[in-house]
């Protein structure tokens, strides 16, 4: 998930160099929305993790 959240950020720099700006807003907002979705899912993994290693002792 975070791959494609660079390569949605690195779309929107490029068409920002470009001149497409409503483009660049767009895939600049699906590249935020993905690193934030993708970071609350490590967070969950995370805290289950250590959730399920105090389980075991």
């Amino acid at each position: 998930m975070l791959r494609w959240a660079l390569i949605f950020f690195v779309i929107s720099i490029v068409a920002g160099a470009l001149g497409f700006t409503g483009l660049s807003a767009t895939t600049g907002r699906i590249a935020r929305i993905l690193f934030f979705l993708a970071l609350a899912l490590f967070l969950i993994f995370l805290v289950l993790a250590l959730v399920a290693g105090e389980a075991l002792f």
